[in-house]
């Protein structure tokens, strides 16, 4: 009987065959390996994602020359993408009585199955076929074989609601994008972009940045007086400093203990790691997307579970002991053995839990040669997580005082860790110990210092990967699978910068622009209804069809009462502005990013004729206007996506060139 197994890449091709078959040979069918067992007449194949890409006909490709209210209800077309994978994928197909889809186990898996299937239907009509589905959460031997001994079926619903935002999100993206495009003159690989999901979230940071710029600090001041080994606060705060001074100047040199007391206060383990989770905080050390990659290819080579889940509860199916016994002769045979010392192991539960994947979790050891060292960073902080789910609870003496001077009161609050629990193993969370030493009531203490500190009320923080992915959580925008996808692609293209991340100026005229004439697609409020419409095609309640329709009238009603009337001015303003670079060095006025009559960029002063300052720059990579300025010229930091991305300052880098070249005529 032959056998076709299909699954979503070929490194997962590669591990799943060496499982399933002793003699799995490697095949080649020019730069595509696939792998056959004889014994078992069975192919592996292993696809590169989707095989099938979704696209406009081409009579709508010309932007200039496509009405936009005709693109929105334009038939949509499949292309293939790979035309040799494609052919030998329907060559095996052919001989096969068997087709196994063995694809990641979400949505997006499930439509890359059934594109697949798509593909061979020819090569598998009329044929007595059995296609089945396996469904697995790590790419272990144990998990495989498990899956492969209890397939399932096919969950054309699931694919299908993957379908749904496919196409909903290319009609949304490509009509808005060319819109905003076609208005701004911004053409070619610098268009401006527009998505279903990259507009909400670029208004939530566009919106922060404007209440810090509008943010008025007012000033405040504090009392406090420093004791032997311990400092106490007034519990007030005041605006007026004089009023300030005069309640300073009662307090004596003695403070009086009125009250104190100790407890014992436990601090629970974290929960088990969902993606969001995860990547808020793998965001410490790299970007969301860079966190996702790096995970994928941990899952796909077997050393963690699959990491794109909701889930925040372990399974009881999952032998907790078991994986971390594995970890006693590894990097992390000390925090197993503080885990394993334990009377009982009880895990942290999240407050999600699903049945499709379980937490992330390790599932291989790993040694720190294995891995590269981003890939070991990652690997360490899922092996450390996991480990601290299952460690008991920390324990921290939290002690108060009160104490007054002359009816002054004061305030003092001290903690200790007593107990380190899942602290000794996870140091990614770090809580400092502040001293208070144990005091009786009655107790006279004396006051060596008293003081006021000034400060002043400070704005809301901009928002940082990990705050970012949390709100769109909490708004529903986006997937687990997709945030970090479209933070990057705010950062790629030129929207935000930075880390907390600041928006451009276009950024801002792109989001004006939108909330004044089409505001709803600026607010999470559809997109989280999308995303309530595609669980209702996943169970079968809802077509894809009748979805993808309701989509389309929606964005045929926005736009076809958005208007023109100045929008083009507004977004041209705010590009201009963000070619600024800063003040000129010789006239004071603007110096800019421009263009030459051949083409090469170059910065120059606007009060060109008048000024000739000028300054080079590279002619390779995209160019972005960074927030952050250059403290010895005062001009704003650029930088260069491409092959090697860079930051640099205009002056700074142009003089070391010119020093680099004078150094080797010497």
């Amino acid at each position: 009987m032959g056998w076709l197994v299909i699954t979503e890449k070929q490194n997962a091709a590669e591990r799943i065959a060496k499982i399933l078959f002793k003699d799995a040979k490697t095949l080649k069918r020019g730069k595509i390996s696939y792998y056959y067992s004889p014994s078992r007449n069975a192919y592996v194949l292993g696809l590169k994602g989707h095989v099938l890409e979704l696209d406009f006909p081409k009579k709508f490709k010309n932007w200039t020359r496509t009405k936009l209210l005709e693109l929105i209800y334009a038939d949509l077309v499949k292309k293939e993408k790979d035309k040799d994978l494609i052919l030998l994928l329907k060559e095996l197909a052919r001989s096969a009585e068997k087709i196994t889809i063995a694809t990641d186990y979400d949505r997006e898996g499930e439509l890359i199955g059934v594109e697949a299937l798509e593909i061979i239907s020819e090569e598998i009509s009329g044929k007595n076929l059995k296609i089945e589905r396996t469904r697995f959460s790590a790419i272990t031997k144990e998990e495989i074989l498990r899956a492969f001994e209890n397939p399932t079926m096919v969950d054309f619903n699931l694919a299908n609601s993957a379908l749904a935002r496919q196409k909903i999100d290319l009609i949304w993206g490509a009509v808005l994008t060319r819109f905003i495009s076609l208005s701004s003159g911004r053409l070619g690989k610098d268009f401006l972009s527009v998505g279903r999901v990259q507009t909400p979230t670029l208004r939530l940071i566009v919106e922060r940045e404007t209440e810090i710029e509008n943010f008025k600090p007012e000033k405040f001041y504090e009392l406090f007086i420093d004791l032997d080994g311990f400092t106490a606060k007034h519990p007030e705060r005041y605006k007026d400093l004089r009023k300030a001074n005069e309640i300073l100047s009662k307090v004596g040199d003695r403070a009086i203990v009125k009250s104190f007391r100790s407890t014992d206060k436990t601090e629970a383990k974290p929960t088990p790691f969902n993606t969001t989770e995860f990547l808020r905080s793998a965001s410490n050390f790299m970007p969301p997307y860079m966190a996702m990659s790096i995970a994928e290819s941990l899952y796909i080579n077997g050393y963690i579970s699959y990491p794109r889940t909701d889930n925040t509860v372990y399974p009881a199916s999952l032998n907790l002991l078991e994986i971390a016994r594995a970890f006693l002769n590894s990097d992390f045979a000390k925090e197993a053995k503080i885990v394993l010392s334990q009377k009982e192991i009880t895990p942290s539960r999240g407050k999600k839990e699903t049945t499709d994947h379980p937490p992330i979790y390790p599932t291989t050891v790993a040694n720190r040669g294995e891995l590269n060292p981003n890939e070991w960073k990652i690997y360490e902080l899922i092996v450390r997580r996991f480990l601290a789910t299952i460690a008991e609870n920390a324990i921290w003496e939290v002690r108060s005082a009160e104490l007054e001077s002359n009816g002054i009161k004061f305030v003092s609050i001290g903690r200790k860790l007593i107990k380190a629990g899942w602290r000794e193993i996870y140091p990614y969370s770090k809580a400092e110990e502040i001293n208070l030493p144990s005091l009786r009531i009655g107790e006279q203490l004396e006051i060596r210092k008293k003081r006021i500190e000034e400060r002043e009320t400070k704005p809301p923080p901009r928002y940082n990967p990990s705050t970012l992915i949390k709100l769109m959580e909490k708004l529903n925008l986006g997937t687990k699978s997709t945030r970090h996808e479209i933070i990057k692609k705010l950062l790629s293209r030129g929207y935000i910068d930075g880390n907390p991340y600041q928006p451009t100026q276009i950024a801002f005229s792109v989001i004006d622009v939108l909330k004044e004439r089409v505001e709803t697609i600026t607010l999470p409020d559809m997109t989280a209804k999308l995303e309530e419409e595609m669980d209702k095609i996943a169970d079968g309640s809802k077509s894809e069809e009748e979805v993808v329709l309701e989509s389309r009238k929606m964005l045929y009603e926005t736009l076809k009462n958005i208007g023109e009337e100045g929008i083009a001015l507004r977004l041209k303003e705010g590009i201009k502005k963000d070619k600024v670079i800063g003040k000129c060095p010789n006239c004071g006025k603007e110096i800019i990013i421009r263009k030459s009559k051949a083409g090469k960029r170059f910065i120059g002063c606007s009060g060109y004729p008048g000024c000739n300052f000028s300054l080079p720059l590279p002619q390779k990579g995209s160019i972005y206007v960074t927030a952050k300025t250059c403290k010895e010229h005062e001009i704003r930091i650029l930088k260069i996506r491409g092959k090697k991305p860079w930051n640099f300052c205009p002056i700074c880098n142009y003089n070391e060139f010119l020093k680099a070249k004078n150094n080797k005529k010497d």
